[in-house]
């Protein structure tokens, strides 16, 4: 077992008042590579928080020089067999399902497994150093987190076949230019660029913001067409369900919004 942090360590969470909540793969000396308990601490962990009133944002990131360098090889049959089946210790499938935001605090190397829980962020905040690596081929792992498909999503099919066959790594600037990565800064700053975009999520209103995220999200799995019916329907039900006296409050925020100063971020 890794003697850097104790088991209950391995994943840790804290909240604070605002309603941000940081989970840190705590892994260091094994560059945050994921035990099966840890898989599942993680899924659970982001379902939980999922569920508390007082989260608004989640923020993924992990110790050391390492955001997750991926599953720990040395049990992978304990990790892979069977265990692709059961969304409950799936922590990609609790993400995609999460409807708060979630930002990658990537501080440092994003792995396989890594890279894929980067793939199921909402938002990425990336260190110079940062880089991403599909290692799949390389150890003979069949990707079963969504690497294969989200990728070529999001950086076109020609890249991600490139990254995926040959094992490149994806440096934070070629990250960023093709899309992947909102923002790099030095390392130091990761998480304190991350937070001040999930303060920036808070101060907006909390529903609009779930429906937001569910709408971008939901219409990326299809083409326009779909998507913009989609879009249409939940505007629909959205404002079917609304009353006079709530239009009529939206209305008055956004004049007391429109005296206030443009955020900085």
């Amino acid at each position: 077992m890794d003697q850097s942090a104790p088991p209950e360590d391995l994943i840790k969470i804290e909240r604070d008042p605002i309603g941000i909540a940081v989970i840190t793969i705590n892994r260091p000396r094994s560059l945050n590579s994921l035990t099966r308990a840890m898989i599942t601490d993680l899924a659970q962990a982001i379902k939980r928080l999922d569920g508390e009133d007082g989260v608004r944002v989640i923020i993924i990131t992990g110790s050391g020089r390492a955001f997750c360098s991926g599953v720990d090889l040395t049990a992978a049959e304990d990790v892979f067999k069977g265990d692709v089946k059961d969304v409950e210790t799936d922590p990609v499938w609790q993400m995609e399902r999460c409807r708060k935001p979630i930002i990658g605090a990537i501080g440092g190397f994003a792995v396989t497994a890594g890279f894929e829980i980067s793939l199921a962020c909402d938002i990425l905040v990336a260190a110079k150093e940062a880089r991403f690596i599909d290692t799949h081929v390389r150890f003979g792992i069949f990707p079963s987190w969504g690497l294969s498909q989200k990728l070529s999503r999001i950086i076109g099919p020609n890249r991600a076949r490139e990254v995926s066959l040959t094992g490149m790594a994806i440096t934070a600037e070629m990250a960023e230019k093709w899309g992947l990565v909102n923002h790099i800064v030095e390392r130091s700053e990761v998480l304190k660029k991350a937070k001040q975009i999930a303060e920036a999520i808070i101060k907006n209103n909390q529903g609009m913001v779930l429906r937001y995220k569910s709408v971008i999200n939901d219409g990326f799995k299809l083409d326009l067409a779909n998507g913009l019916t989609l879009e249409k329907e939940r505007g629909h039900s959205y404002y079917d369900g609304m009353t006079k006296e709530q239009f009529k409050k939206m209305g008055e925020f956004i004049l007391s919004r429109s005296t206030k100063p443009a955020s900085k971020l």
